[in-house]
């Protein structure tokens, strides 16, 4: 199963995106209300890629971005968002956002876009050597590095 952490300040949509992600089968999806608590989350727990809003009260989704490509930057890293400027996209782009995905529309294409793209973002770190096995004992191991690296 593939573990994903949503971050979005719209409770509404975060929890339809976690259904809807979920139904698949092929995904776990926790969720966070904000940046800061998606911080405390990725400190303690092992994630196999983050789905974020951008524009949220406390840490927009470009500086959590920054934060997590920082500290794990091979962790695939998805903006989810309905305030998207050109330049943010450019901004995100510059500091290894894996996918930047407009909201609006059907959401039922948007979360099976969202889906899509993170499994393709799956595959690729897969075909560069990671085994199913092996990734999962290494995002055991990233989650221990995680927890000394965020104190």
């Amino acid at each position: 199963m593939i573990k994903i952490l949503y971050v979005d300040d719209e409770p509404v949509l975060l929890d339809a995106c976690r259904r809807f992600l979920e139904r698949t089968g092929l995904f776990l999806v926790e969720t966070a209300l904000s940046g800061e608590e998606a911080l405390q989350k990725v400190r303690t727990g092992a994630y196999d890629a983050i789905i974020s809003d951008y524009q949220m009260a406390d840490i927009d989704g470009l500086a959590l971005l920054k934060i997590i490509r920082d500290k794990i930057p091979d962790l695939p890293f998805l903006i989810f968002t309905g305030k998207g400027r050109e330049e943010v996209a450019v901004e995100a782009f510059e500091h290894g956002v894996d996918f930047y995905v407009q909201k609006g529309g059907d959401p039922k294409t948007q979360f099976a876009e969202l889906a899509h793209k993170v499994q393709k973002r799956l595959r690729a770190i897969r075909s560069n050597g990671n085994s199913p096995r092996l990734k999962k004992s290494s995002r055991i191991l990233s989650g221990i590095l995680r927890e000394s690296l965020f104190r």
